[in-house]
């Protein structure tokens, strides 16, 4: 009868970790749906979508330095004056108000190329801060995958703690049986109580991992997970290191925007070393008076700094400042991108190596397991024996979720590294922001006017 009851814990063990990873397939969430609901929901990924608006107007500013600025002057004056009287004596206070409405009209004509710059370095902004809104979308989507599989291992923990507190409870009720009838000692016993005590603080633990897990799920995706199916295949991976490597050289969104934030800090200083070329520009006032008297000017004026204090020289040290600053962010950026790969590839490798070693570990244990059962019910084995061997079969079990964890973790983490975890090279099946959709309605810096109309219907869309 005991070694029924042993064979039948060592089964429960096994069947508890098979439901651990296979029990919520029906109906349940896949890891696709967490991603879009990880996409859709964010607010990060919301903030910094405003961000790259904000960039775009920069281009709309640096275009309308190229056009006229006309401003309306409505101006009034009163003059007073002392009078002396002709009958005498005296003076008399004279008022004289007069009006007058303008419009006065300025263009920069000529300025050696500094708009052109200034447009082309914030256009090199605006692709830098794309790039930097594909940083944000995969880390968005790395925390999806982490919270998917952190709750999969916590409930695979939890079940496999309670399933134990169960075991351990039958076995103190054997032992309490076999001390009834003068087969062990009150120590077999008392060894089993404190086994079932400690059994549920692990149960107690894996209980608040879980908690914890769930609400790191809801802060990615935006809502509770309720029932999560296992991950599917993993994605493909290139065929060694060094090609994922040129990958990431390639497509990383941090190196993509460095290369960009270079590109428009050298704009920027070019375009600060040519302000003391001066400026030409063009001006055109027109005005009436209250008598109706209307007034005309044209005119055209070349103008360029001759002493500002040394501030000048000074935006210019600073911008060659920043430009050099800007290189060395973008190799700097490349080095810890390539170490970031070569990290996530050495992370493959060691989960793939512990789910391995997990595997033999589980058999071998659930041998020893058996083995140490059978003798226990000959008397060669004690109580203590049998829940040391069932704690080291579930110590392998848990190691081998938390491996598989590991692993699925990795493989994203490449992914990640190598500048490829976004919704459109996972293929999601969902429409992705287009960025180029705001820019192009706004970049030529529009009026009132049909392009204007439809920077309205684009901004509507975009509202929460």
């Amino acid at each position: 009868m005991r070694a029924r009851h042993l064979r039948g814990m060592a089964a429960g063990i096994a069947l508890v970790a098979g439901l651990g990873m296979a029990a919520p397939q029906a109906a349940a969430q896949t890891l696709t749906d967490t991603l879009i609901a990880a996409y859709r929901t964010s607010n990060l990924i919301g903030q910094n979508r405003a961000v790259l608006r904000a960039a775009d107007e920069d281009v709309a500013q640096a275009v309308s330095a190229l056009r006229p600025v006309v401003n309306f002057v409505a101006r009034a004056e009163g003059v007073s004056a002392e009078q002396s009287l002709p009958s005498g004596p005296g003076t008399t206070r004279v008022e004289n108000l007069t009006a007058q409405l303008a419009l006065s009209a300025e263009l920069t004509v000529f300025d050696f190329g500094r708009n052109r710059l200034a447009i082309g370095a914030a256009e090199a902004q605006v692709l830098a801060t794309r790039a930097a809104l594909v940083g944000v979308e995969q880390q968005v989507l790395f925390n999806a995958v982490a919270a998917f599989m952190d709750v999969r291992a916590a409930i695979s923990r939890l079940e496999l703690r309670e399933a134990n507190v169960r075991l351990i409870g039958q076995e103190l009720q054997a032992a309490r049986d076999r001390f009834e009838v003068g087969e062990i000692t009150r120590t077999d016993v008392s060894i089993a109580e404190a086994r079932l005590a400690g059994a549920r603080s692990q149960v107690a633990a894996a209980q608040g991992d879980l908690a914890v897990a769930r609400e790191a799920y809801r802060a990615a995706t935006g809502d509770y997970p309720v029932r999560l199916a296992p991950p599917p295949a993993l994605p493909a991976l290139p065929a060694s290191l060094e090609a994922a490597q040129g990958v990431a050289r390639d497509r990383h969104p941090a190196i993509r925007r460095a290369q960009f934030e270079v590109t428009a800090a050298d704009l920027n200083a070019e375009r600060t070393a040519a302000i003391g070329r001066g400026t030409v520009s063009g001006t055109l006032n027109l005005s009436i008076d209250d008598d109706r008297r209307d007034r005309s000017s044209v005119g055209l004026s070349y103008s360029r700094p001759v002493y500002t204090g040394g501030r000048n020289p000074s935006l210019s040290r600073q911008a060659i400042a920043q430009r050099d600053a800007a290189r060395s962010n973008l190799h700097q950026t490349a080095v810890e991108v390539i170490e970031q790969v070569g990290r996530s590839w050495s992370n493959i490798a060691v989960s793939r190596a512990q789910i391995q070693a997990s595997a033999s570990q589980i058999e071998a244990a659930q041998t020893a397991f058996e083995g140490i059962s059978q003798e226990a019910e000959l008397g060669a084995r004690t109580t203590l024996d049998v829940l040391n061997a069932e704690q080291e079969l579930l110590d392998a079990r848990v190691g081998r979720v938390d491996a598989e964890t590991a692993r699925t973790l990795a493989v994203y983490g490449l992914l990640s590294s190598m500048g490829l975890l976004t919704v459109e090279h996972l293929d999601l099946g969902i429409p992705v922001y287009d960025p180029e959709a705001y820019y192009n309605a706004v970049r030529n810096a529009p009026l009132r006017s049909p392009q204007g109309e439809q920077l309205d219907r684009i901004l509507q869309r975009m509202q929460p």
